[in-house]
């Protein structure tokens, strides 16, 4: 499969997604969700400072499908500049929602496999299971090899996606770590497992922080990988 028709191929994912999850699905106003988003984020702060790339400000920053610019938001309220701020995603109505949100950021529909950035021209690159929608490995290595041309030398790669399958959903795929490992090779990896599984987050963040909080420290209950990827000196 080329890189076009597995384009193709999620273009329709979103479609049916759109057809068949309701709309509100994944917002954050469900306590479920800003659960998750909440757990993350502290994570990503922790990770972020302790390889010395936070403050944000003045740093460029590129999400890699970016959706509606959830995340390029948090980093401004982390201190990043908006016109510092990049995103593309395949979804045109989430760009399109994303450039009513943040005017001034640069945001972009197409995939990344061709990225419209110069060489290390950012200091952070991120992505958020954008990986685990491409089934198709080329499509990946494409990818890969573009966040890492764009990332400046004391830059970092900001990796958060699934570490096992959802048996529900066959068209996205976990990517495990000896998988992550070849698609940057010659890198640097600091991990974490993070994230409630999902069904049991659903079921018991709205009745309990506390007992959510608790569940999400047994490992085999995290269901995705917290990565930061840097290039060796």
């Amino acid at each position: 499969m080329n890189g076009s028709s597995e384009a193709a191929r999620i273009q329709r994912e979103y479609e049916r997604r759109a057809a068949t999850i309701p709309p509100d699905f994944y917002d954050l106003d469900r306590p479920a969700n800003f659960f998750a988003h909440s757990r993350l984020a502290c994570r990503v702060i922790s990770l972020l400072d302790r390889h010395g790339i936070s403050p944000l400000n003045g740093r460029r920053i590129a999400d890699i499908g970016c959706g509606t610019g959830n995340w390029l938001l948090e980093f401004i309220q982390w201190g990043a500049k908006p016109e510092d701020l990049f995103g593309i995603d395949l979804n045109s109505p989430r760009i399109e929602q994303a450039r009513r949100r943040i005017p001034l950021a640069t945001l972009t529909a197409g995939d990344a496999s061709e990225l419209p950035l110069g060489d290390a021209s950012v200091d952070l690159v991120c992505q958020f299971t954008a990986f685990s929608s491409v089934l198709d490995s080329g499509m990946k290595q494409a990818m890969a090899v573009e966040m890492l041309r764009v990332v400046g030398r004391d830059g970092a790669i900001l990796w958060y996606d699934l570490r096992f399958n959802n048996p529900s959903n066959p068209a996205v795929r976990a990517i495990g770590l000896d998988e992550l490992r070849q698609l940057f090779p010659d890198c640097v990896f600091d991990v974490e497992r993070v994230t409630l599984v999902p069904p049991v987050a659903r079921a018991v963040a709205p009745r309990s922080w506390g007992l959510a909080s608790m569940l999400e420290r047994i490992p085999f209950l995290r269901s995705h990988y917290l990565v930061l990827i840097r290039k060796q000196a």
